[in-house]
């Protein structure tokens, strides 16, 4: 598949960039005997092409080039590849440059080789040489016998940096001299052994067992995976053998990793944990043997885990660099984390103004600037080893201000071109550069804003005003923000013109029904080219007149008088000054001033939709009598009456505003079964016009409202009464009630079975409904009804009576006389023992402390013994009392509750309140409640049963 893409336009060149490497230039170190590999990825158009060159000098015959010369690899680099090489990339508007700095480095090794030990005579000077090369420069250690050796000018000792001068040598300063050279690239070390001896016991010493100089129990550390050499220099003559064996072992080493070498010393390769413990290096000859113990700790390796990330930061933000590590906590005395910049080490401070801060490992710039972009490497080092990591840091800040602003006339004076320099863009590309200008007339030191270019283009062709002085400048924008302005032009003045321009927003009103206003956005002042503004404000009826009507005003506004109303005009408005006019303007039309309208819409008609709704329609009215931009329709009604109740009159007035040009209208929000008058009206933007002729109709009745309260009470076994109010708004004449009633499973809450009665009579309000299942629950719904329909239910619940609550009732009730003679009989019995205390206490008061005789005692227990005899024997005549006269209530207000002292609907405590106790007192506290005829509703509770007492002045009970 090929994709052709047709272009009209051809891209607009932009002058070279590199995307890679940021900045300017870069420092590239690198190890002997490594691979160099310099990059840069350029952009622009036309594409740039890529050159290499190394200053001053020719690239190494060795060079490579790779992804279209973009690439540029040197193998195996050697210390005359090292300079500064040069990348270009240039296409037909510019070039690009970018430097890296190359810097080749490596290890420390031997000039000429590893210094010989030496056997001299006392009173000689002894010169030990540690001639070695590297980059960096090594840093040189001496120790003797393992110990560190230091200059001391006050000994025959001396250290001169790679050279170790023992002056007038005596026998002590017999040793193993150590040299170890080393940069962060690696080092090598060298044991010589110095023998100083006495001249005339030199023939002695040609025989003698060996001698071994290197210090027992010496201490040597190595990481785990490193090499260590440690040493056993023997004196010997004959020659002595030398072997090592490692304690627990007893057997000679012999791995591949262990080499004794030829001065006696045991070299370990790749050290491992398991290495770690006690050596013993064996010597002997033919005159004796000797030995001596080194100790061997392997360590962990010091590792970097958590290497910081190259991270972009903004400027005058704060910069965090994560460095996390490992380490052999053994070695945590000399354990430190250095950070370094580019190579170099970053001094940390506790100074308040310092902006470097390390904690646990992380590196902080506050306020980071240009200034802190650069490789950062993190160093974790301890007396063994260390591990590095490096990022990048690349900091983000808005652009610089562009330079070298250049103005250059194109067709005319009033159309230049303005060119600059670009700044630098601080690692974020620009998207766009912001011309602005000020001029000297109108509004001096002011800059504003006159045009915007993309971010690769560095010209600007710029559109002026005549008259003016300019001066312009220009400032970069990227993804950071803006940057500074540029540094302004030279002051360009542009010669004097007509108006390049007519008014905007020509605005045409009426305030008044005989005037027009014509008002419109005047030019500015920049745009008015020279001097001498006016407008040309011409008129004319459209379609009637072909002549204009012109008047030159110098302001913005004109008001013409003397206008029909509510007519159509043309107006055009052209600019001039003195040295000409503007274009031809365009025309607009608008409209004179406008009047209330003058007639009233005809033929209102209403249609009831139902009994809140209505669909009004009418004639509109010729748009001639509008005068003015037609609003709309009002529709005005009037409740006049409740037709349930004609003789009071009402005065509900209501409105609605229809916008537009219509013929019809549906009103809602009407009430049932009332009496209304509704009126239609035109209107605009002065008023209404007059009202319609009034048009008068009824509502339909409608259904009633919600009953507002529905009780359930003296349920029975077969039975419940439903005494409810009637609807707050019927909506029509009330027929009666619709009552639905449900059994209800009490288990599930199902319906088992439903049944409905309609209750004819709007004065009806109660009703003993028979007939139900006894112990059941049932819901009950009523519903008010007129000739429309029935309303909304109110639901109620209620429970019939079970056979074993009514008996357990009339059994309570009879047994009641019994417990009220027994409880006398203990009152009167504890109210006689009572009274012997007080006189038995009275009768001994003289003697204190006399306890009271045994006969009132006697007669306390005496007391307690009929109380039993009681208790078991009841009253028998109380139990028979006759069960008709369980809870008789009265039907009139001359006749008392018959035996409402005694009446109960206690059973076992699973029943409520008693009717003569609780409800009479309810009553009293005012907790019983009246119909609206004045009866009273008493609520009796006891296991969801209720009781209701009606008086005769209350509504009709009717019994189902």
């Amino acid at each position: 598949m090929a994709v052709v893409v047709n272009s009209s336009e051809t891209p607009a060149e932009r002058k070279p960039g590199l995307l890679l490497p940021p900045g300017v230039q870069t420092e590239k170190v690198l190890l002997k005997g490594e691979d160099l590999q310099l990059e840069c990825i350029p952009e622009g158009f036309p594409t740039p092409t890529i050159k290499w060159m190394k200053l001053g000098d020719k690239l190494s015959p060795r060079t490579k080039y790779n992804k279209f010369k973009k690439l540029l690899i040197i193998p195996a680099v050697e210390e005359r590849d090292q300079g500064k090489y040069m990348c270009t990339a240039d296409n037909t508007v510019g070039e690009a440059v970018h430097y890296f700095d190359v810097i080749v480095e490596e290890p420390p090794t031997w000039l000429t080789g590893p210094p010989q030990s030496q056997l001299t005579v006392i009173g000689t000077d002894v010169h030990v040489k540690c001639s070695v090369t590297g980059k960096p420069p090594p840093d040189i250690t001496w120790r003797r016998n393992g110990e560190l050796l230091r200059d001391d000018p006050g000994n025959n000792r001396r250290v001169l940096d790679d050279t170790v001068v023992l002056h007038n040598a005596r026998p002590e300063d017999t040793a193993v001299y150590q040299c170890e050279a080393s940069n962060r690239h690696g080092s090598v070390m060298a044991n010589i052994n110095i023998m100083v001896i006495i001249v005339s016991s030199f023939p002695l010493l040609l025989d003698m067992a060996p001698l071994i100089l290197t210090r027992d129990n010496q201490e040597y550390a190595v990481v785990l995976g490193g090499d260590i050499t440690m040493n056993c220099s023997v004196f010997s003559s004959p020659p002595s053998a030398i072997s090592w064996v490692k304690k627990k072992s007893s057997k000679a080493i012999d791995e591949e990793r262990f080499f004794a070498l030829q001065n006696g010393s045991l070299q370990i390769i790749s050290a491992e944990k398991n290495d770690s413990g006690k050596y013993v290096c064996i010597a002997f000859n033919s005159l004796g043997k000797t030995e001596v113990t080194a100790l061997l700790d392997v360590k962990d390796t010091t590792k970097i885990v958590g290497p910081p990330q190259d991270v972009q930061i903004i400027s005058g933000t704060t910069a965090q660099l994560m460095c996390q590590t490992e380490y052999d906590k053994s070695l945590q005395s000399t354990f430190k984390v250095v950070w370094t910049k580019d190579g170099k080490e970053i001094p940390f401070s506790l100074e308040k103004n310092s902006r470097y801060f390390v904690d646990n490992g992380m590196l902080q710039i506050m306020n980071v600037n240009l200034s802190d972009q650069g490789m950062y490497t993190c160093i974790a080092r301890t007396s063994l080893d260390e591990d590095n990591a490096t990022a990048l840091l690349t900091v983000l800040d808005v652009p610089d201000a562009p330079k070298n602003l250049e103005i250059s006339e194109l067709e005319s004076p009033r159309n230049v071109r303005l060119s600059w320099v670009p700044g630098s863009d601080h690692n974020s590309s620009v998207t766009e550069f912001i011309v602005e200008y000020e001029e000297s007339h109108w509004d001096p030191g002011r800059w504003k804003e006159l045009q915007k270019v993309p971010g690769n283009q560095a010209t600007a062709e710029l559109m002026l005003h005549g008259h003016l002085d300019y001066r312009f400048r220009a400032y970069a924008v990227n993804a950071i923000g803006p940057g500074p302005p540029s540094e302004p032009s030279e002051r360009y003045k542009t010669p004097p013109a007509a108006p390049d321009r007519n008014p905007e927003n020509i605005k045409i009103q009426g305030h008044l029904p005989h005037q027009m206003d014509i008002s419109w956005e005047p030019l500015l002042p920049i745009e008015q080219n020279g001097p001498g503004l006016e407008y040309q404000v011409s008129y004319r009826k459209l379609g009637v007149e072909e002549a204009w009507n012109d008047h030159l005003v110098q302001r913005h506004s004109i008001v013409v008088t003397n206008t029909p109303t509510f007519v159509p005009y043309e107006v055009r408005i052209r600019s001039r000054n003195s040295y000409g006019w503007a274009p031809e303007p365009k025309v607009v039309t608008g409209y004179s001033g406008e009047d209330v309208p003058t007639t009233a819409p005809q033929d209102v008609a209403v249609e009831v939709i139902n009994t809140t709704v209505l669909r009004v329609s009418w004639t509109p009215v010729p748009p001639a009598t509008v005068r003015g931009h037609l609003g709309g329709y009002n529709i005005h009604w009037l409740r006049k009456r409740n037709l349930l109740n004609p003789n009071k009159i009402l005065d509900e007035r209501q409105f609605l505003i229809f916008p537009g040009k219509r013929s019809h209208a549906v009103v809602p929000g009407l009430k049932p079964f009332s009496d209304y008058r509704l009126t239609v009206s035109v209107f605009n933007k002065k008023g209404n016009g007059p009202n319609s002729d009034p048009v008068t109709f009824n509502t339909p009745e409608g259904v009633p409202e919600q009953v507002p309260v529905l009780t359930a009470s003296n349920a029975q076994k077969d039975s419940i009464l439903l005494v409810w109010g009637p609807p707050l708004e019927a909506n029509g004449i009330l027929t009666g009630y619709l009552l639905q009633y449900h059994l209800i499973n009490e288990t599930t809450l199902e319906v088992v079975d439903s049944q409905e009665r309609n209750i004819t009579g709007a004065e009806t309000t109660q009703l003993q409904l028979q007939g139900l299942e006894e112990g059941s629950l049932y819901r009950f719904h009523i519903s008010a009804c007129t000739r429309a329909g029935c309303g909304p239910p109110l639901a109620e619940e209620s429970n019939t009576m079970t056979t074993g609550r009514v008996e357990g009732q009339h059994s309570d009730f009879s047994t009641q006389g019994w417990f009220i003679g027994t409880m006398c009989a203990v009152a009167f019995l504890t109210l006689i023992a009572l009274m012997a205390c007080f006189l038995q206490r009275n009768k001994g008061g003289k003697y204190a402390g006399t306890p009271p005789p045994p006969p009132q005692r006697q007669d306390m227990f005496s007391m307690e013994k009929v109380k039993e005899k009681e208790d078991l024997h009841p009253d028998v005549e109380s139990q028979g009392m006759n069960d008709d006269t369980f809870c008789e209530y009265s039907d009139s207000e001359e006749k008392p509750l018959k035996g409402s002292s005694l009446c109960s609907l206690n059973e076992d405590d699973t029943v409520g309140d008693s009717l003569s106790q609780d409800s009479l007192v309810d009553y009293a506290d005012g907790g019983g409640e009246f119909n609206e005829d004045g009866s009273f509703i008493g609520e009796y509770s006891g296991c969801k049963h209720r009781a209701s007492v009606s008086g005769p002045s209350g509504p009709s009970l009717v019994t189902a």
